[in-house]
């Protein structure tokens, strides 16, 4: 058995780049990527991704080397997930929602040799090529700057040395020919992740793991021959779930789209008869929210794979009366994306609707690219009962977590132990072998001490006739050390005392009636909207720094003083003062704080 060795017969090194040759073979007329007007065939694709490679090569581009691009979900940066990693280099997605110096702290960590920017963010990267050149001493290293203009509608938007069509149209594959994979765990993608209150963390996946990853998430959704797949989640995220090269793998039709508006999504479902789309749970109310006039029928199922907080029952009911069917995950950008599906057995379908959302929402079983998850003691790494009660930390294990963290041999060596990638989120594991997350590792809300999961506590405010969204965080407490804060946004129909009133002494009792009574908020906030990340994430960081300054209901001080931080930011402009229910108990909440990209979906 030993004297068969590998060869090029038996052995290719595994990359997702080879699904775009295979399309561009087997499916070559099939429409491969649609955006207004314009349609491209899986043979054109791989055309233009040859020939952009071949540009890339031409300018000095080699292996390993990082090329950033900023825009939004359009073809260019569809393209690019194959023609960067055909020219031998890194590609680096970057979030859109960033501001100039995050923008440029990304691309000097990165030491990006090529910047391409679509034309609605030339202010944008301009800003951030002033910071990057003004922070590098005196002679700083600066990325060639590319313009993406709109390939359905051109602007003759100017900006850079150079313009992406002319990339296209120039680049020479006989002369600069794809550069194979030699080795596997080669890199393929850097992407960023980290809040404001830490230097930015770069992941680095490999050919390997992006190739696993995308053949594990296509098999265990379910995705079949000739999807037509809907660009609602940002490519810059986790490189699109790795649907990126998953749709090329399944020979399917990328619908891409500027922005998320409901009107556009519907549009798009309608006339392009969309059949899969991943997005995070706030689309879900988006859609919800729609005006008729901006709604259309759905004349099929519309699979949607969903991740990040557990989507409340109320919520997936509402949105699969629609004709929406929702699958839910949970990932990290660490694993390549989603690592956990709650894959649904068929008798589950018999149960009734309340039992049925609250299993859906459970974030599942390990991904097939992974070798193992697990929940264990986090100080003596043993695991935890499967009981469904006992807490623990989720670690994983497989071929699709990263390969470490860029430049960072530190936060790479704390996130692995004893052959465990730690996820720092807690939960636990049932008698089926479901994991359920209870909470992040820092939102755990410890009161005299007893361990609070925000996310129960959440799930049954979703529950209240009158809630949108909701969020819970740890207020300070002069007795039990922490108390659940709740803040909430009123369904638009309630919102400013129309359709009905709701108190925050009528949420509280509320919360006492349908949950153990040292779990129920001692704290109510009403607010138009919840501060959210650029994928639609609560940022509980910008609220667990506003619960600071609150007071429990039990201290009979409703409407506390603001603190300075808070009060200087309002007067630069920096907040905004929203509330409900007239205004009464109104707060302010910093609405223009920017993050980075956060790990988890």
């Amino acid at each position: 058995m030993d004297q068969l060795p590998k060869c090029g017969a038996n052995y290719i090194p595994l990359t997702p780049v080879t699904f775009l040759r295979r399309a561009a073979a087997v499916y070559a007329d099939r429409p491969s990527v649609i955006y207004e007007r314009t349609c491209f065939t899986w043979k054109q694709t791989y055309d233009r991704c040859c020939r952009l490679a071949a540009s890339l090569r031409s300018l000095g581009i080699s292996k390993n080397d990082v090329v950033s691009v900023l825009a939004p979900n359009v073809p260019a940066l569809y393209e690019m997930h194959f023609a960067v990693p055909m020219a031998g280099a890194v590609l680096n997605t970057i979030n859109m929602r960033l501001n100039a110096a995050n923008v440029a702290g990304l691309l000097k960590h990165s030491e990006a040799k090529v910047f391409f920017v679509d034309y609605e963010f030339v202010g944008l990267a301009a800003d951030a090529i002033r910071h990057l050149a003004s922070g590098s001493g005196a002679n700083p290293r600066l990325p060639l700057l590319v313009l993406i203009d709109d390939v359905d509608a051109p602007t003759g938007a100017r900006f850079g040395e150079a313009e992406y069509e002319l990339l296209v149209a120039s680049g020479d594959p006989g002369r600069f020919p794809p550069v194979a994979v030699e080795d596997e765990w080669d890199p393929i993608a850097l992407n960023y992740t980290s809040g404001t209150t830490s230097a930015p963390k770069g992941v680095v996946y490999s050919h390997r793991g992006a190739y696993l990853s995308t053949l594990a998430l296509l098999l265990q959704w379910g995705v079949g021959a000739a999807p037509v797949y809907l660009w609602t989640l940002p490519m810059f995220h986790c490189n699109g779930w790795t649907f990126t090269w998953g749709v090329a793998a399944r020979g399917g039709a990328n619908v891409c789209l500027r922005g998320t508006a409901a009107r556009d999504v519907y549009r798009a479902i309608a006339e392009r008869g969309v059949t899969h789309m991943c997005c995070a749970p706030v689309i879900f109310g988006m859609l919800l929210d729609a005006a008729e006039s901006d709604r259309r029928p759905l004349a099929n199922v519309v699979e949607v794979l969903t991740g990040g907080a557990p989507p409340p029952a109320a919520l997936l009911e509402s949105i699969e009366s629609l004709g929406f069917r929702v699958t839910h995950a949970y990932g990290l950008t660490e694993a390549t994306g989603p690592a956990l599906v709650c894959e649904w057995p068929g008798e589950w379908d018999r149960l009734p609707v309340q039992d049925r959302a609250r299993l859906k929402a459970r974030q599942g079983i390990s991904a097939l690219c992974l070798g193992d998850v697990d929940v264990k003691h986090a100080d003596t790494m043993r695991s935890v009962p499967r009981d469904g009660a006992t807490l623990g930390e989720i670690v994983l294990r497989g071929s699709s977590i990263m390969k470490g963290y860029y430049k960072n041999e530190a936060d790479t060596a704390a996130a692995f132990r004893d052959g465990w990638f730690l996820t720092g989120d807690v939960g636990v594991i049932h008698p089926d072998g479901y994991v359920e997350i209870k909470d992040r590792s820092k939102d755990v809300i410890i009161s005299g001490g007893e361990n609070i999961s925000s996310v129960e506590v959440e799930a049954v405010l979703y529950r209240h006739p009158m809630v949108r969204e909701a969020a819970v965080v740890a207020m300070p407490h002069p007795r039990w050390g922490e108390t659940p804060c709740a803040f909430l946004a009123l369904k638009k129909e309630y919102a400013n005392g129309g359709g009905g009133v709701v108190e925050e002494d009528d949420i509280i009792s509320y919360c006492r009636d349908n949950m153990p009574k040292f779990m129920a908020p001692r704290k109510v906030v009403f607010l138009e909207e919840l501060p959210k990340t650029s994928t639609g994430k609560i940022q509980k960081f910008v609220l667990r720094e506003e619960a600071r300054s609150l007071q429990s209901i039990d201290e009979r001080m409703r409407t506390p003083p603001q603190g300075a931080a808070v009060a200087a930011a309002k007067e630069k402009g920096a907040v905004k003062v929203v509330g409900g229910n007239n205004g009464r108990n109104s707060r302010p909440v910093n609405q223009v704080q920017e993050v980075h990209a956060m790990s988890r979906l």
